[in-house]
């Protein structure tokens, strides 16, 4: 979602003629779009706020702003914290960034803004500035409605509120006929979109587009995937066969306290019924470790739960204290070595799933959407399936965004190698 932000505001900025560089040196303008999701991502903001004080000192002329979650969060005391940023605008302000800009070049005036939280964002029409060429995202919707104990999420973004069906289509076929293969419609609690629409009649009405050759969605909320979401993907053309599908914890008793709204019981159910309409697909989750009040008990629930569901890939965080959020004053906080130690051995397991799992491709062959040159060899080319599987192949004639076979002779936990065939 930051990414697909950046874009837009990329886009405000470009309309008032400024372009995009890496050069903090001859920079005019440094923004930070920033997250607060967890602890590390706001220290990590924060350092990085102060670093940049020193191109401040080179060209007082130079125009810091901070935008998103953090700005929303922290508000007057971050500017207090760092008095070189000139601009703070919320989450709910972030369509405005074109004029705070332009008003802060004439008047040079600390400007904070975290009103509105819960606003519709009226920068919808702007032409977004892609970091790609082949996959792109779309977002439908903005807040969250779910108020988990332990997430800031709502706190920061506000209430779910849904573009509208024509908007959304608009962007997808003008991105797609700009020669993107590949769209991910994005929503903090995706599967609730309301604009007018149910979410899968906007998702088959999207797969009906023109030229489009994959269609993505993240991210779900267990309680909100419905049968006719299971109907759409097991039916669609371009839906790709993967669901990311985040259960944060495997004990009924965690997630009550979670606020997460359903139980092991009934997530297994769902997980029956997306295998048994889509045999291949692959699934994904988040998981949080450490949350308060957590016991060996419910921890050793949590790995048989992962042993019973054999997920593709998790991503597995340790519990971050958010103030703010009712947990962060729950009793019964877990103790930092525990909850390390338990990460370790909560990853090991998964790894060991994710590995098993992947060895059942040796020797496949699978469609990949090639993404380009490796990071760090530019002779081998990268490409996911449609089950969001990496795949690594040495390059031959093919180009970006072509989709071609590749013949899987090498398996990790992560990801694939492989030769065109």
């Amino acid at each position: 979602m930051n990414v697909a932000e950046s874009e837009r505001m990329a886009g405000q900025l470009q309309k008032i003629g400024y372009t995009l560089t890496e050069d903090f040196e001859t920079a005019d303008l440094i923004l930070f779009n920033t997250c607060c999701v967890r602890a590390t991502a706001e220290d990590k903001i924060y350092g990085k706020i102060g670093e940049i004080k020193k191109y401040k000192r080179l060209n007082p002329a130079l125009i810091i702003g901070v935008v998103g979650c953090l700005a929303q969060k922290d508000g007057e005391n971050l500017i207090k914290h760092a008095p070189h940023v000139d601009f703070i605008l919320g989450t709910g302000r972030r369509g405005e960034l074109a004029k705070v800009v332009q008003d802060f070049e004439s008047k040079r005036r600390q400007f904070v803004d975290t009103s509105n939280v819960s606003g519709l964002i009226d920068d919808e029409n702007i032409l977004p500035i892609r970091a790609g060429s082949v996959s792109a995202f779309v977002p439908i919707m903005y807040g969250c409605n779910n108020f988990c104990t332990y997430c800031i999420v709502p706190h920061v973004r506000g209430r779910e509120r849904s573009r509208i069906p024509a908007e959304i289509i608009s962007e997808v076929t003008e991105t797609v006929n700009a020669g993107f293969k590949e769209i991910t419609l994005l929503g903090q609690n995706v599967n609730s979109y309301n604009g007018g629409k149910t979410f899968p009649e906007l998702l088959r009405d999207v797969d009906k587009i023109d030229g489009l050759q994959r269609l993505r969605f993240m991210t779900s909320h267990p309680k909100d995937l419905s049968d006719d979401l299971i109907s759409a993907m097991a039916h669609g053309k371009n839906i790709c066969e993967h669901i990311h599908l985040p259960v944060q914890y495997g004990s009924n008793k965690i997630l009550q306290k979670m606020n997460r709204v359903y139980t092991v019981e009934s997530y297994l159910e769902l997980v029956k019924k997306i295998r048994a309409a889509i045999p291949n697909i692959s699934l994904t989750t988040d998981l949080i470790v450490g949350f308060p009040g957590e016991t060996d008990e419910d921890f050793q629930a949590t790995l048989k739960f992962l042993q019973e569901v054999q997920f593709d890939m998790a991503f597995t965080f340790i519990y971050s204290k958010r103030t703010g959020t009712p947990a962060a004053t729950f009793e019964n906080q877990v103790e930092e070595n525990l909850k390390h130690a338990r990460l370790d051995e909560l990853m090991k397991l998964q790894n060991k799933i994710s590995l098993e799992k992947n060895l059942k491709l040796d020797g496949a062959t699978v469609e990949v959407l090639v993404e380009g040159a490796s990071k760090t060899d530019k002779n081998i080319f990268t490409g996911r399936t449609r089950q969001n599987k990496l795949v690594l192949f040495p390059h031959e004639s093919e180009n970006v965004g072509d989709i071609v076979n590749v013949k899987i002779n090498q398996v990790q936990t992560w990801l694939f190698k492989g030769q065109i065939v």
